[in-house]
């Protein structure tokens, strides 16, 4: 590989890590600034992505079918910002906002510019847009591809429809802001490595560079012995009504270095909102083989070249408007990540299942919202432990600090600690033999001092993390009182709501594998 692609690659990199500390120092809301629920990267005039900043997985990988719905939806002028949320077209679930700016050089487009952030609110029929909903239209606006700014004059009309439409429009307005300043600062950049490296090598560079991370892909698949593995998982329920939620995934692995991952067999489509846009599906495929290549590449839409993705229309993990799909960004995506290891775990040695949700906790009241996830147990890597209270697979947001919390909202974290044995824990014997444990989940307790509306959309509440032996089932608790996975409660002062999620499963010992099926 010669100096100045390595030089290139690495620059157009720092364009998408530049733009998400521009996002996140600008930004007001505690879930942006302080969790870094936010992510960006760069496109070529195509939508193919070319380099992202190492975000948010679940973001990511949908995020090309965002901008490729940007580009349809008309023709781009100099100076326009596209804003969307459509999680049918290309979006992950509504309160995932995400601005598309179109970069013109020499009066031509040739590179797009996309942030993606999720507000604490977006409206809906619950504070924090994570409701038990049985319709897209009751989580929140609904965002078509439409042109925030015009030409390089802000719509001020859609922003104050947006605005008008949240529970906290002062936050909204400074994160919008944030996103705006991102987007615009990135295009700078790549205007300025052009100016510096020539419009045609650059150009050329960037073919180059989807080339290099189709090569790295089909190598990561080559080391997976040939053949057809089947796993099925499940979540616990949808929210709404009874009965597991399976997905069933097999992986076919070809000698020439391609992947077709297929979910027939998955549940149809639910009432309640753990239905996921394939873009989501998409995403959660990527994230699983990326984790394959064992080079540090800027993942690209190079890497997407060799794997086919065969999600049937009308099924949890491919669902149709005007599906809920609030939770299947956050949970069917993680129950999309174990039911594609636990395939590719047959055939070559991989964790044992992590807590495999994010432990969505929102509320909100008058004036106020707020989000977060809760992180949980790892699972056990081969020769390696898991580990302990971290955000794993589809989420990498960190945690927020309880001075933060207890200073902007009415509330008190009353407890915060790992929740110790949690996570699988292999027998004596076993250990001796090379056993691994699973890591442990974490407890997190909230009092609340004002009235609030409470949701909690959560999972392995029933359905251990998977693994010898599996990891403990995470718990819900309401003053006391043990509540299902997925619940929205009126909160009074002095409520206690507490949240124990989940520890990894354990994973026995020796190198592991399984044969095709």
């Amino acid at each position: 590989m010669d100096l100045r692609f390595e030089v290139l690659k690495n620059q157009l990199c720092s364009v998408a890590d530049e733009m998400g500390a521009v996002l996140v120092r600008a930004a007001h809301s505690v879930n942006i600034k302080e969790r870094k629920d936010c992510s960006s990267a760069v496109f070529d005039a195509r939508g193919r992505m070319i380099a992202q900043a190492e975000h948010i997985p679940v973001h990511l990988g949908s995020m090309p079918l965002s901008v490729q719905a940007a580009l349809a939806a008309g023709p781009l002028a100099e100076g326009d910002l596209v804003i969307l949320n459509d999680p049918y077209l290309g979006g992950t679930h509504l309160p995932d906002v995400t601005l598309v700016r179109p970069v013109f050089l020499s009066g031509r487009l040739r590179f797009l510019t996309a942030t993606r952030a999720h507000y604490s609110d977006i409206g809906g029929s619950a504070p924090g847009s994570m409701p038990l909903a049985r319709e897209l239209y009751q989580e929140g606006i609904i965002l078509p591809p439409v042109k925030l700014r015009a030409r390089g004059r802000l719509c001020d009309d859609l922003v104050r429809v947006l605005l008008a439409s949240l529970r906290n429009p002062r936050e909204a307005e400074v994160d919008l802001a944030a996103q705006i300043a991102s987007c615009d600062v990135g295009a700078a950049r790549l205007a300025a490595i052009v100016a510096r490296a020539g419009e045609g090598r650059v150009l050329a560079f960037c073919g180059r560079l989807l080339d290099y991370d189709e090569r790295l892909m089909r190598s990561a698949i080559r080391r997976i012995p040939p053949g057809r593995y089947r796993f099925a998982d499940a979540l616990d329920d949808d929210g709404v009504s009874p009965g597991r939620v399976p997905i069933v995934c097999t992986v076919t692995i070809r000698r020439d270095g391609r992947a077709r991952v297929d979910f027939a067999g998955s549940a149809a489509q639910r009432p309640g909102n753990v239905n996921a846009p394939f873009a989501v599906t998409l995403s959660a495929v990527l994230y699983c083989f990326r984790c394959l290549i064992r080079e540090a590449i800027p993942a690209n839409a190079g890497c997407l070249r060799p794997l086919e993705v065969v999600a049937p229309a009308g099924t949890v993990v491919n669902a149709c408007r005007p599906a809920a799909c609030a939770a299947g960004n956050v949970e069917t995506s993680q129950r999309v990540v174990d039911a594609v290891f636990g395939a590719l775990g047959q055939a070559i040695p991989l964790p044992a299942a992590s807590c495999g949700t994010m432990s969505n906790f929102s509320f909100g009241g008058a004036g106020f919202a707020y989000y977060e996830t809760i992180g949980g147990g790892m699972g056990a890597r081969p020769g390696r432990a898991g580990v302990d209270g971290v955000q794993c697979h589809m989420t990498n947001t960190l945690n927020t600090p309880i001075e933060v919390l207890e200073t902007g909202y009415p509330v008190r974290v009353t407890e915060y600690r790992l929740r110790r044995g949690s996570g699988g824990r292999p027998a004596r014997a076993a250990a001796a033999r090379g056993a691994q444990r699973g890591g442990d989940g974490i407890v997190r307790e909230f009092e609340f001092l004002a009235e609030a509306t409470v949701s909690v959309v959560s999972d392995r509440r029933v359905l251990p993390p998977w693994g010898t032996p599996p990891g403990k089932t995470g718990a819900n608790f309401v003053d006391g009182r043990r509540m299902p996975g997925k619940f929205t409660v009126a909160a009074r002062p002095g409520t206690r709501v507490r949240i124990e999620t989940p520890g990894g499963g354990g994973r026995a010992g020796g190198r592991g594998g399984g044969r095709a099926r």
